[in-house]
């Protein structure tokens, strides 16, 4: 079984979303079962088929998040030492040559992504462009646009 990168942050919000479920989401199915069950005939019983549905839904996510967190290799990027270059866990500044635009984003595991807070995949075009450079670097990124060209104004591990 391969190792799946995850940040500190990242590995937390699984273990809360594990326990909802576990604890609340798992609790709360059990009991519109039962009340579903006490309606009597199951057979015609859509509240009973929505909540038999919502408890597999459950239990695969369940089953899903801890072969995540078992398969995980934690990262915590305060604790990195890249010597400047851009890693996993990286926070970077950028500037688009051709806009002069800024962005910052924070390089995460896949099940962390989020754009809009500025947190991309380590799998994503822009990410793999900018695995190993440094201030100063420029990287070209495929874009389905055409190519992108970004100059790396910062790096942090934070």
């Amino acid at each position: 079984m391969s190792t799946i990168p995850i940040t500190k942050r990242g590995a937390e919000k699984l273990k809360e979303e594990l326990h909802r479920l576990k604890t609340v989401e798992r609790h709360a199915v059990i009991n519109a079962i039962a009340e579903a069950r006490a309606q009597g005939d199951l057979s015609e019983n859509a509240e009973y088929d929505a909540a038999k549905d919502k408890q597999g839904f459950i239990e695969g996510r369940i089953l899903e998040i801890e072969g995540k967190l078992a398969a995980a290799q934690i990262i915590d990027p305060s604790q990195l030492d890249a010597g400047g270059r851009i890693v996993f866990g990286s926070t970077v500044d950028l500037e688009d040559e051709d806009s002069g635009n800024e962005v910052t984003y924070q390089i995460v595991g896949e099940d962390e992504a989020d754009i809009k807070e500025g947190r991309i995949s380590i799998g994503s075009p822009i990410a793999r462009a900018l695995i190993g450079k440094s201030v100063g670097d420029a990287a070209e990124v495929q874009a389905p646009g055409g190519v992108r060209r970004y100059e790396v104004m910062g790096v942090r591990y934070e």
